[in-house]
């Protein structure tokens, strides 16, 4: 494991308490990128320096931790600009990244599918970029490991044309992709299957909360992001009615832009949905500002608009778990409690999805001449066919639909339930 100094920087001494906050979450993000964390140094000033964004006394004293402690890497909690960091590799002699590379570090470490990898090596080019002046060399001196990972050090010696060229490429790819996405909506749209998207803060339990509904075994891990590519499922209730599931990667404070822009077409899937489930981790003793960047970055990308759900998740890790449980009586509030690891409350989350996902729906009983067959063929692509039965003169359907959409069909309704 390489061996890291945490260096926080802020021109507010009053945000102490969000500083140590922000830098267990960067330690965190460091442990997950395969770094040991060796020191935690803070910085309050009232300025940037243009040059080392920290004060040049603060860079001696780096200089000689990294030298008494043998680091090999320095991570800023915060975004450096090309000049900082290259006259901070230069001063300290060692690799210095920032939050927004460990971050991509990260994101390339865990990407499996073709889609992810696109998308993870356009935001590492997208940043690295502007960068690139003497980081070929650079990087030869440094060495490889975080912050290296993903497009490697010989496309970061390219010049800036043939990075251009393959930024431009991969969008090409991506793009294909989006619109392949948007087909799969646009037939699920037609359809009468309601989309739903877990969001949530990184590690506050949506793939955990995904196996739950979907009775799927997907892999979990308290680590960051280990989620990354979307997961899409159906989930059926006991009637017949069902939707789909679908997790997402999580979201995190100062997310990079670069990775904003570059998962717009996994971004759209959420912005596309019909109900979203925020899965909050209720332990977490950051659980507010946590909520607040989620909410942030629905926001950001337009899906603020769309029904939510709040499920406040891993009250098994809190004294008063069954009070909080008791809570989910009242459903009216579209907040449920739950422990998606020991499935408590999740009968009742899936009260709360089916009385806002089918709200609008009815039953509805149909008897079809049996000349008139053609006709029938035509439920499955916008009701939910809950039976189908055929006797000797008629087709008779059991459907849940929504009432506009039976118009064309009222000769065939009949009343009550019938014989079924």
């Amino acid at each position: 494991m390489e061996k890291a100094i945490l260096v926080h920087f802020d021109i507010n001494r009053k945000e102490n308490l969000q500083a140590e906050e922000s830098m267990q979450e960067l330690e965190g993000l460091a442990l997950a990128a395969g770094a040991e964390v060796i020191k935690e140094i803070f910085q309050f000033r009232p300025k940037k320096s243009a040059k080392y964004l920290i004060g040049e006394g603060k860079v001696s004293e780096i200089i000689q931790l990294k030298e008494n402690l043998q680091a090999d890497i320095i991570i800023f909690n915060h975004n450096l600009t090309p000049i900082q960091q290259r006259s901070l590799e230069d001063e300290i002699q060692v690799k210095v990244i920032d939050r927004t590379q460990l971050i991509l570090d990260i994101f390339a470490q865990r990407a499996r599918s073709r889609e992810g990898k696109l998308q993870v090596e356009l935001a590492q080019l997208s940043y690295l970029s502007p960068r690139l002046t003497g980081k070929g060399r650079n990087l030869s001196r440094l060495g490889a490991g975080i912050g290296t990972r993903g497009p490697g050090e010989k496309k970061l010696e390219e010049d800036r044309r043939r990075i251009q060229d393959r930024i431009a490429k991969i969008k090409k790819d991506i793009l294909k992709i989006q619109k392949r996405r948007t087909n799969q909506r646009k037939r699920r749209e037609k359809g009468p299957v309601p989309f739903v998207s877990l969001v949530g803060y990184t590690n506050a339990g949506k793939s955990t909360l995904f196996n739950a509904l979907s009775n799927e075994k997907m892999f979990i891990s308290t680590q960051p992001f280990a989620t990354l590519d979307p997961v899409l499922r159906r989930v059926c209730f006991n009637d017949g009615l069902s939707f789909f599931l679908s997790d997402t990667v999580g979201f995190i404070q100062k997310l990079p832009v670069e990775l904003i822009e570059a998962f717009n077409a996994t971004l759209e899937e959420v912005n596309e949905a019909d109900c979203l489930c925020h899965v909050i981790d209720l332990s977490s003793s950051h659980c507010d500002s946590q909520i607040s960047a989620v909410e942030n970055l629905l926001s950001e990308i337009g899906a603020s608009n769309i029904p939510i759900i709040k499920i406040y998740n891993k009250v098994d890790l809190l004294p008063n778990e069954k009070d909080l449980l008791k809570r989910n009586k009242d459903l009216k509030n579209q907040s449920v409690y739950i422990s998606a690891k020991n499935r408590e409350g999740i009968h009742d989350l899936k009260k709360v999805l089916y009385s806002l996902l089918f709200k609008d729906l009815k039953l509805f009983y149909l008897q079809i001449p049996k000349s008139n067959k053609e006709t029938t063929q035509s439920f499955d692509k916008w009701s939910f066919v809950l039976k189908r039965r055929e006797n000797k003169d008629y087709y008779e359907l059991k459907i849940m639909a929504h009432p506009d959409s039976l118009l064309n069909y009222l000769p065939y309704i009949r009343k009550g339930e019938a014989n079924w």
